[in-house]
């Protein structure tokens, strides 16, 4: 682990597992273990923002340590329709050595976990592919990507929650409406959440 501070009251951390890292630190904070405004989690990063006495935690962070790896029975449950086949379906199944059916039935299987969010808002990055079943991106990003598709990137999955450029390999598409500024929280997916595509 390495511990960084980002201003007067916020620290970065770079760790092995940031899912399992965001739940102890969550876990911490509800009981009374931490005072932080903001919990953040990255691909290889955790934020703590709104950190008083920033150094003092700095400082006892490296005796901390997750249980394991995150609960994948901890979070609420997200399912979300997805009409199949993608654009992409085809090459997917040539990666994976499968259909374009199979494709579906291999990402309906899974139950997918929100390990952090970025990119736009309510974009959430999706972790739960076996690692043998990893997809490179595309070699030229699309200009513009329908609102609502499913994509596979690397290690990861998700949803486009507004039409914009990409690079994601799209297997499906979807009309759940994943980020309302007026809904409490806005993004329907956050940090922890499972997901399953149905």
């Amino acid at each position: 682990m390495r511990v960084s501070r980002v201003g007067a009251d916020a620290l970065l951390l770079e760790v092995d597992d940031p899912g399992a890292w965001y739940a102890e630190l969550v876990g911490r904070r509800a009981a009374g273990e931490l005072v932080a405004v903001e919990i953040v989690p990255g691909a290889r990063t955790v934020l703590l923002d709104g950190v008083p006495e920033a150094a003092a935690l700095a400082a006892r962070l490296p005796g901390w340590a997750p249980a394991g790896r995150a609960d994948r029975g901890a979070g609420p449950l997200v399912e979300i329709p997805v009409r199949y086949p993608g654009p992409d379906s085809a090459d997917v199944a040539d990666l994976w050595g499968s259909t374009v059916t199979g494709v579906a039935e291999t990402i309906r299987a899974i139950e997918f976990r929100v390990a952090f969010c970025g990119f736009a808002p309510g974009f959430a990055y999706l972790t739960g592919l076996p690692p043998e079943l990893a997809v490179p991106r595309l070699p030229t990003p699309r200009p513009r990507v329908p609102p609502g598709s499913l994509g596979l990137a690397g290690e990861y999955a998700g949803v486009y929650p507004t039409a914009s450029p990409g690079g994601w390999r799209l297997v499906g598409r979807t009309d759940t409406w994943l980020f309302d500024v007026t809904a409490d929280p806005p993004a329907l997916l956050t940090p922890g959440t499972r997901v399953r595509f149905t």
